[in-house]
């Protein structure tokens, strides 16, 4: 399953979480970013109670994307225990996003 991420329940949604949360952070003008959304939803099932999976439109969210530096996009940011522990930049194919994720799963 696939979440939405807005100001008003990412504290509830991404940093009090129990699980990681792994954030795309995207813009709909973004051709990078709409090859990227296919990737995220399949990840989002392969990882399924592993990782919650979501997406922040930093047009509609600016406050997270200055909190969190976003200055290129797609920006993906892991949150573990309310902290971002790993960021990746750009556009990825599905195995290096998927071994990406592993990696921070352990």
């Amino acid at each position: 399953m696939e979440y939405k991420f807005t100001t008003d329940n990412f504290e509830a949604e991404v940093l009090q979480a129990s699980t990681p949360v792994l954030v795309d952070f995207f813009a709909d003008w973004c051709g990078p970013c709409k090859m990227m959304g296919p990737v995220v939803a399949k990840m989002a099932d392969q990882f399924d109670g592993r990782i919650k999976v979501g997406k922040c439109n930093v047009d509609e969210n600016m406050e997270l994307a200055q909190k969190y530096r976003i200055s290129s996009i797609p920006a993906f940011i892991v949150f573990q225990n309310g902290k971002p522990t790993e960021t990746f930049v750009g556009a990825m194919s599905e195995s290096e996003l998927k071994g990406k994720l592993e990696r921070v799963l352990g």
